[in-house]
């Protein structure tokens, strides 16, 4: 982005406008060129929720119950909350040191700025979880140092994150998109939302899994603003979907897949709540190959059924374009939600 503004220069121009290295002196927003991107920004924006809306006291008291709670139960509640503690702030440093400087469309940032809000809203989240159970803070954010699956899983993420460098090329920094969205948002994220929903399911720890439902809500549309993102640059920059940086992105997303599944079984060394690190395992490889496809890759493991049907009704995955269509109107706030 340039610093100075180019006086006298023509009219930006809807053809003008570019995912990547278009003149961006000053976000111009109109005319709009790219309108999923402005309708993704208003979809965020009645989607607005905030945690404390949602009541813990029910929380509360079974956490304090020596009966309430497995131990199996405790130790994947803790872990799960130690990964997501830290894990939004990591896409939120992306998405401000790193996305917004490099995507010069002006209505993609203004999506950017929404979702980086609720990237903190989120990271708010479990911080609130945190001091309503009243756990030790220090074990719930350092797990990323302290739980060698979370670590791997951090450190991966932080391995791709090319754009915080300078002079990286866009190539580079369509494998960031790919790092963040497409996994860690489109994948990482999905056995937690598993693991704390069943529990939901089982009118357990309900005010978690209701935030965590509300989490889901908005990691849809993050994560079909950035397989929208990686599609248009491809089409704007055919070059840099090149055969070997597909097969170099086929070759991320499985690794991140076994990554996943190290992070299941970590969390999850005993079957419990209808889930075991096995389903789980064949869930990742259903959802990485739903990831795959849709950023137009061959599916890599062939995983046609999903072990966790019930998932669908929080999230939808089949219909991810048109997840907003079938969720309840005048959806404005968290604490007045009626779900279909």
């Amino acid at each position: 982005m340039t610093s100075v503004i180019d006086q006298g220069a023509a009219r930006v121009s809807v053809d003008d406008k570019a995912m990547l290295n278009a003149r961006a002196d000053v976000n111009q927003l109109l005319p709009l060129k790219y309108h999923w991107a402005w309708e993704k920004y208003l979809a965020g924006c009645s989607n607005h929720w905030m945690p404390t809306e949602v009541a813990m006291q029910a929380d509360l008291a079974l956490w304090k119950s020596p009966g309430g709670l497995t131990d199996d139960e405790r130790t994947m509640l803790k872990r799960n909350l130690g990964f997501f503690a830290t894990a939004e702030s990591l896409v939120a440093n992306n998405i401000v040191l790193a996305v917004y400087q490099r995507i010069t469309n002006p209505e993609c940032r203004q999506y950017l700025l929404r979702q980086a809000f609720e990237e903190a809203v989120h990271t708010h989240t479990f911080q609130y979880i945190c001091e309503s159970l009243g756990l030790v803070e220090g074990e719930l954010f350092n797990m990323y140092r302290e739980v060698p699956s979370i670590t791997a899983k951090d450190a991966w993420a932080l391995k791709y994150t090319r754009g915080l460098e300078t002079g990286e090329d866009d190539q580079d920094f369509l494998r960031d998109l790919v790092a963040f969205y497409v996994v860690f948002e489109g994948m990482w994220f999905y056995t937690g939302f598993a693991q704390i929903l069943s529990l939901g399911r089982r009118n357990k720890m309900v005010g978690i899994a209701e935030q965590y439902q509300y989490i889901l809500r908005d990691e849809s549309i993050h994560l079909n603003f950035g397989i929208d993102c990686i599609n248009q640059i491809k089409i704007e920059n055919p070059h840099l979907w090149s055969p070997e940086f597909q097969a170099e992105v086929r070759g991320m997303l499985t690794e991140a897949c076994a990554l996943e599944v190290a992070y299941a079984r970590d969390t999850m060394p005993r079957g419990m709540l209808g889930l075991s690190a096995e389903l789980c395992e064949q869930y990742m490889h259903f959802i990485t190959d739903r990831r795959a496809q849709q950023i137009g890759l061959v599916p890599i493991f062939g995983e046609t059924e999903n072990p966790f049907p019930w998932m669908s009704e929080a999230m939808d995955l089949k219909k991810e374009k048109n997840f907003f269509e079938t969720r309840v109107t005048e959806y404005q706030t968290g604490g007045s939600l009626d779900w279909d």
